[in-house]
Parts: structure tokens; C-alpha cells; sequence
């Protein structure tokens, strides 16, 4: 697509693009339109330059969509469908840290999350994002065909150490709902991206437990063998977080991981979710 009213300059070849010079809280219905356009190509877009607080920040993630809940967060008073991810100086422990798509244990997970730089360390903490639907083309086709109907619980629990712990392990983020940490849903191994149709894999290292059907031991080599698929370098990225910047992500086709390599520094982000359907 030619872009007229944006300049893009993509992340790597895989997945991102940053987009300057644009004022998310001014951007007219034809900028809009080539944001979402965008937004469908790259699957992750970066707007630096702009000032929100939790209030204008929900007005323009309204543009990507309704917004949905976190289950287990407690947000502003002034805006409760944000909440601030905080991380302090004397903190070990990082939000986000492992790779996976967001609230997979929800029977409609976020179509996309919307995350907003507060501040930033002075070096460390970026995030790095994977396209799924790359994962998946490069499967074979038989590999494929046998992928097909195959469903996965996933799990808000603790799994291999990456999940939760009992309890708020991340100090300075307002956690609430401590003792639903049961939720369960099953998803589709591999599901179809509701605007564009195409295929990706759908199940993560944090949240994913088994097959539906198979039991965890039976489910671990070919589950292992698809986080190795997704997690390969050339189907990456990585961004570097700066003060003030708008990130959005396509939740049905991304995987993201935040770099817990910033002990001793501040790191606090908005975050919210656009709310999504139920994944076939």
C-alpha cells in the first residue's frame, strides 16, 4: 500500500513499524485509515512523540476498537480500563517477561493491546514481538494438516515457572482477583485472524498447559517443537522503548516478551486491551 498521510519505517522484515510526526489525539478519519492498514500489514505499530494520560489514552485506543478488561489488574480511578504496569528500582521481578499473547485463558481473548511509555530506563526494557502468521507458513504441509482441529487449553495458573506466583510477585503493580487464578479456556492450535483471514499458531510457553485430549506429557514435544517455530530470529523483532510512545499490537497474530534486563531502574507503562471474539 502507498501511504500518504503517514511515513512508516518498518521495525525489521518480520513484524513493527514506527510511525513519527503524527498526533494520535488530532489524526483525521484519512490517517486513521492508513493506520489500520498499517496496523494489519505490521501486526505491531510505535508512535513516539505523543502525551497521554489514562483518559486521552482510552480515547484514541477507541479507535482500534472496543475496549475490553484485564482480569487482574486494578485500573485509575479516573479511567478503570487502564492500569499502570510498574516496575521499581529494587524490583527483580517484570510484567510481560516470557513469550506469549495476552489473556489466552479468557474465552475471548484482546483482539490487540494498546501499552504506553510513562518511563523508561535508561537502557533495557524493550520488548520484542514475533509474527505468528510467519510461524505458520513455515510449517509443512503436512505438519499442517495434522494441526487442524487440534485444540489447546491454556491456563492462567503457573506453568514452568514463568506463570504467576501465589500472591502479587510483581510489588508495584495493583493486582486484583488473586484467587481466580483458575481461569481455563480452550483455543484452536492454530486460528484465523478475524480481519484478514490468514492462519497462525496459537499456543505460548506461559499460558498454553496441553492438548485438549492429550495429557501434558503427551502434549509437551509437539507443543515445545511450535514455541521453537515461533521464537526463530527471523520471524522477530525487537523495540526500544523511549518516554511517550503509543505501542499497539495485533494479539491474534503477535507474540510479545518484555526484557527483564533493567534492575536498579524505574519502568512504568499504560496498558489496556481491545476487546476480541472468540478465536476459531
Amino acid at each position: 500500500m502507498e501511504y500518504r498521510q503517514i511515513e512508516p519505517k518498518p521495525l525489521c522484515g518480520a513484524i513493527g513499524a514506527e510511525v513519527c510526526g503524527v498526533d494520535l489525539t488530532q489524526a483525521n478519519s484519512e490517517v486513521w485509515a492508513e493506520i489500520h492498514a498499517l496496523f494489519r500489514d505490521r501486526k505491531a505499530l510505535f508512535f513516539p512523540g505523543q502525551a497521554l494520560d489514562p483518559k486521552s489514552l482510552a480515547m484514541v485506543s477507541e479507535n482500534f476498537g472496543e475496549i475490553g478488561e484485564y482480569p487482574f489488574a486494578e485500573g485509575f480511578p479516573e479511567e478503570p480500563r487502564v492500569f499502570s504496569i510498574v516496575k521499581e528500582p529494587e524490583e527483580t521481578k517484570n510484567f510481560g517477561e516470557g513469550w506469549h499473547s495476552d489473556t489466552t485463558y479468557t474465552d475471548c481473548p484482546p483482539m490487540a493491546t494498546v501499552l504506553y511509555s510513562v518511563e523508561t530506563p535508561p537502557r533495557g526494557g524493550d520488548t520484542m514481538f514475533a509474527n505468528m502468521e510467519l510461524a505458520y507458513d513455515s510449517l509443512s504441509d503436512g505438519l499442517k494438516k495434522s494441526l487442524a482441529g487440534l485444540r489447546a487449553v491454556h491456563s492462567a495458573a503457573v506453568r514452568k515457572g514463568g506463570g504467576r506466583a501465589a500472591g502479587n510477585s510483581y510489588q508495584s503493580v495493583k493486582l486484583v482477583n488473586q484467587d481466580k487464578m483458575n481461569l481455563e479456556a480452550t483455543h484452536p492450535l492454530v486460528r484465523t485472524h478475524p480481519v484478514t483471514g490468514r492462519k497462525a499458531l496459537y499456543v505460548d510457553a506461559l499460558h498454553t498447559s496441553h492438548i485438549e485430549g492429550w495429557t501434558e506429557a503427551e502434549s509437551a514435544p509437539l507443543l515445545e517443537y511450535l514455541y521453537t517455530c515461533q521464537q526463530r530470529p527471523e520471524f522477530t523483532g525487537r523495540y526500544r522503548w523511549e518516554t511517550g510512545v503509543f505501542a499497539i499490537w495485533d494479539n491474534c497474530a503477535a507474540q510479545h516478551m518484555a526484557i527483564n534486563d533493567y534492575h536498579g531502574y524505574r519502568r512504568e507503562m499504560y496498558r489496556l486491551p481491545i476487546a476480541g471474539g472468540r478465536p476459531v
